[in-house]
């Protein structure tokens, strides 16, 4: 387990990930593993065909719309849970790297701080952990890949319940844009907040949609990974804090890890940010408008179409604000934790384009990265008007 080639022990991770995904909620809140990883129900072919027929309805109106060619041809998949979470550790890779790396660099960076001392032989140090002067040191260096493979599987796990699509977060993937869908997942939303079916998934599709139009612009899912990545490599660690955490971990029984790696904010307990400061703002900005101009797409489109917009729409914002911790730690870790202020900023600047301009001038932002707003013109879109037009 303790043998990884790399910052992150991703067979870890990916053992993990299929786990919280599948596995009920009330068996991972008791703490005690099943015997058996339960198998998922198929995909039902009706849900498939009935998102399929209703994804190529949408497609078009999303490439007139947007004036984005690549939403006419958009890959379509409905998924199981344990699907999502395997698509979505690998797309995630070089970001949650880019974080490790960052950490290990850290981590020796002290221990070549560290007085060199040669290591004393100790019989009850059967895992052959590095004991010398600074001992904690050498124990998290070997630690280090397995808690970020068993974090970043919970994460991805957790995520997996409750994601309806593959944007409900913007997060920073970088395999091929593509609309994605967890057929358990809208069934049980569905059932929950009682929604006509055909409506709540026309809802979702466009969702979808409109947002896999927005990564199929060449250079966004390309500056959304860039930013994240100088994002999470920003990172000042104190490593003493770590230290301390790992005080209680006993190298004969591996259960007394289990303190640190079941809480997904251990490692960023650990983590100073002021040097961050200036690059998250060019984030928030972007993911801002990205979210504001996903939302005002899917309502400029989706009102006139479905009959129960509102109660969908509602719901699915409050589903947004309940999902949990897991959502909360990857906002935090990566830097994509907008609160409803910049959701609502990006959205008042793409209905403040749309009143001067309409939906073509506000569909300038795909030319180039240059056309992306400041933060003063995304409060001030005559500001963004007046520069693009110059």
């Amino acid at each position: 387990m303790l043998q990884s080639e790399g910052p992150i022990n991703w067979e870890i991770a990916e053992q993990i990930a299929a786990w919280v995904a599948v596995v009920d909620p009330e068996t991972l809140e008791s703490g005690q593993p099943p015997t058996n990883l339960p198998a998922e129900p198929p995909v039902d072919p009706d849900t498939t065909s009935s998102i399929d027929g209703l994804a190529r309805a949408v497609q078009a109106r999303v490439a007139e719309t947007t004036g984005i060619d690549a939403a006419y041809a958009t890959p379509v998949r409905v998924v199981t849970r344990r699907e999502w979470a395997d698509i979505h550790l690998k797309a995630l890779r070089p970001v949650l790297e880019a974080f490790a790396s960052t950490l290990q660099r850290a981590m020796l960076d002290r221990g070549d701080d560290a007085p060199e001392t040669p290591a004393v032989p100790d019989p009850s140090n059967p895992f052959g952990f590095p004991m010398g002067a600074d001992p904690l040191s050498g124990i998290l260096t070997m630690l280090a890949p397995v808690l970020l493979g068993v974090q970043a599987g919970t994460m991805v796990g957790h995520l997996a319940q409750h994601a309806l699509g593959r944007y409900d977060l913007p997060l920073p993937t970088a395999d091929q844009p593509g609309m994605l869908f967890i057929a358990r997942n809208l069934d049980e939303f569905e059932s929950a907040w009682g929604l006509p079916r055909t409506d709540l998934r026309f809802h979702v599709v466009l969702h979808e949609a409109v947002r896999a139009a927005e990564r199929g612009v060449p250079w966004v899912q390309p500056r959304l990974v860039r930013l994240s990545t100088e994002y999470v490599r920003g990172y000042d660690l104190d490593i003493s804090s770590l230290e301390q955490q790992l005080g209680s971990f006993d190298p004969s029984d591996p259960s007394s890890l289990s303190g640190i790696a079941d809480d997904p904010r251990a490692l960023l307990g650990a983590m100073q940010t002021p040097r961050q400061r200036e690059l998250l703002r060019p984030l928030e900005v972007f993911t801002s408008v990205l979210e504001g101009y996903a939302d005002v797409l899917l309502e400029e489109i989706g009102r006139p179409l479905i009959p129960d917009f509102d109660r969908i729409n509602e719901a699915r914002r409050r589903h947004r604000v309940e999902r949990g911790e897991a959502e909360r730690f990857v906002g935090m870790l990566l830097g994509l934790e907008l609160d409803r202020e910049q959701y609502e900023q990006g959205e008042a600047f793409c209905r403040g384009v749309i009143e001067r301009e309409g939906i073509p001038g506000l569909n300038r932002l795909w030319s180039s990265e240059a056309m992306i707003p400041t933060p003063a013109e995304l409060e001030a879109p005559g500001l963004w008007l007046a520069r693009i037009d110059l």
